[in-house]
Parts: C-alpha cells; sequence; structure tokens
C-alpha cells in the first residue's frame, strides 16, 4: 500500500469521487486555481474544470447555502470552510436547514452534502485560525460529524461522507495534514459513519479520543507501558452518530476511562462519552470517569508558550494515566 499523508488522503479521495460521480462538485474559497489554503484541492480544476470546482466569495453562508441548494436537486456538493472558526455564518444553512431536509419533507427530499472543515490547534493559529467546534454540529440532529485522524480513515470516511444521502461534516484537523502518514489501499473502499476503532489494545484502563489528540494519546500509551501500565486507545472517529457499543464495551473491559480531547471540557464529546459510561458501564468501572483537556477559556492563545499550556499533550496525558492507574 503507498504510504499518504492525511491532506494526500483526503485530496486523492475528492479525485476520486469526482470521477466516480458526475453529480459531485466542490466550491469554496479558492479551491480553484490557488487549490485551497491547504493544497486540499490542487489540480481539481484543471481535470474537472470551473463547473465542477467553484471558486466562491468570502461568504461560507452562501457557500454552505448554494451546496445546500444543490444538494436537494440532485447534486452531491463539498463544501470547503478554509478554517473552522469561519463557519459561524452558515451555521443557519447547516443547523438551522440542512439538517432538516430529510425530516422536514418527510423523506421526501435528502440532503446530500458534505462539509470539509479544517479545525484545531498545534499550528500557531491564535484565537481566530484554532478553534474546535465539533460539539455544536453533533449536538445537532441530522448532522453526522466525522474526524478521522489517520489517512486511511481521512479516504473512507470522507469517502462515505461523499455517498451519503444526507449532511456530513468532515473535521479535519489542520496539524495532522502534513504531519501524520500512513499506508493507504489504492483501491476504493468506505468506512461506516458512526463505528469507533480500536487503535492500540490494552487491559489497564481506555482512553477515548480523536482527531489530534488519538496520536498524543497512542504516545503516552508507549510511555505508559514502559511503567507497566497497559492503556487502551479507542478512536471515536465519528461524533455523531457516536459508537456507544465499542465505548461500553472497551470501558467495561478495561474498568477505567480517560477521555481525552483539544476542545474545552463542558458540555463537549467528553461529556457525551461520560454519560454513556456511566449510564452503561457504572458497575464495571474500578475508578472514576475522567476527562483531560484545556482549561476553559476561549482558544487559542497565539503566544507558543500560552499555546503549549493550553493544549493537551503526551506528557500530559500520561500523567493522567499515572494518576487513573494508581486508582
Amino acid at each position: 500500500m503507498p504510504e499518504q499523508t492525511v491532506i494526500e488522503a483526503v485530496r486523492d479521495t475528492m479525485f476520486a469521487e469526482m470521477r466516480r460521480d458526475d453529480s459531485v462538485i466542490v466550491l469554496g474559497e479558492d479551491v480553484g486555481n490557488r487549490g485551497g489554503v491547504f493544497l486540499a484541492t490542487d489540480g481539481l480544476i484543471d481535470e474537472f474544470g470551473e463547473d465542477r470546482v467553484i471558486d466562491t466569495p468570502l461568504a461560507e453562508s452562501s457557500i454552505c447555502g448554494v451546496a445546500l441548494g444543490a444538494a436537494v436537486n440532485g447534486m452531491r456538493p463539498i463544501a470547503e470552510i478554509q478554517f473552522a472558526d469561519f463557519v459561524w455564518p452558515a451555521i443557519n444553512q447547516l443547523v438551522g436547514e440542512a439538517s432538516k431536509v430529510r425530516y422536514g419533507t418527510n423523506g421526501v427530499k435528502t440532503a446530500p452534502m458534505t462539509v470539509r472543515v479544517p479545525y484545531g490547534g498545534g499550528v500557531r493559529g491564535g484565537l481566530y485560525h484554532s478553534q474546535s467546534i465539533e460539539v455544536l454540529f453533533a449536538h445537532t440532529p441530522g448532522l453526522s460529524v466525522v474526524a478521522p485522524a489517520t489517512p486511511y480513515d481521512a479516504k473512507g470516511l470522507l469517502a462515505s461522507a461523499i455517498r451519503s444521502d444526507d449532511p456530513v461534516i468532515v473535521l479535519e484537523h489542520k496539524r495532522t495534514y502534513r504531519l501524520v502518514k500512513g499506508d493507504v489501499p489504492a483501491e476504493d473502499y468506505t468506512i461506516p459513519i458512526g463505528k469507533a476503532e480500536i487503535k492500540r489494545p490494552g487491559t489497564d484502563l481506555t482512553i477515548f479520543t480523536y482527531g489530534l489528540m488519538l496520536h498524543y494519546s497512542l504516545q503516552a500509551a508507549d510511555m505508559a507501558a514502559a511503567n507497566g501500565i497497559d492503556v487502551e486507545v479507542l478512536d471515536l472517529r465519528t461524533l455523531r452518530p457516536i459508537d456507544e457499543d465499542a465505548i461500553a464495551e472497551s470501558a467495561s473491559r478495561t474498568g477505567k476511562a480517560l477521555i481525552v480531547q483539544e476542545d474545552t471540557p463542558a458540555v463537549s464529546i467528553s461529556s457525551e462519552v461520560a454519560a454513556i459510561i456511566g449510564e452503561r458501564c457504572f458497575f464495571d468501572l474500578d475508578g472514576p470517569i475522567t476527562r483531560l483537556g484545556p482549561p476553559e477559556i476561549p482558544p487559542m492563545p497565539f503566544s507558543p508558550i500560552q499555546e503549549a499550556a493550553f493544549m493537551p499533550s503526551p506528557e500530559k496525558i500520561l500523567a493522567a494515566i499515572t494518576r487513573l492507574a494508581e486508582i
């Protein structure tokens, strides 16, 4: 299998899906000749032309509004939000409208649209280029939210999103784009939306995580192994619908749960995971359900020192593992 970065897997998947299905189009700011701010759409316009690779004005509400209109009229648009921090003008189009199309029309209409959203910190992006916005969309019935952290998962989940008949938010952590590499099969495949995956089996406790924190958690688990602590790492991959069965099975088997996320903990994905474990695994637990995240302040400080203080790290995760293992 060829090795790819996350951004290469994303780009190649869009090429493949546009070749496979003429109804797939791409739209967003600078997605055409520039190839996107992260070069995710680099080369698409050369093969598919301006009718299918559409540079839009700097107006996220119109990007998602046009995508929604195209979707309910038979197209399969892939809308790119340049940075997650810019998605707020499109909230009505996504949360207020796209999420309700199937329910509001009694299944007569669907909205097969994909919204790619680069998110997250650790890139010296400061306050307005580093936010984690997943919880708002994961709270909304009618939207699916996926957060692939590896090239393999990026290809499989993006392909599933594009082929879905309902709207899917695809969260791509910016720091993983070129930092994370992995084997990606050349042949076509999909990963079902709503299925978590154990990335590292273990017996003493489970880390539940997603995005960039998957890689930090795997590093911390390897460090913990040197101290005799066998850590399982479960990658949620999909944040809505979340894989309750996989979460409950792992927590019940290891007896201890540590939930790690880059987003602030209050009313978050970690809150939902903790609730699932508390409701389904209470009598199997050997320690408190523990959450690790940044302080409750608006993300993300621009200063490198303050950004490092804000972000979870392998060392912080290892400290949390050690405290929970000793209980």
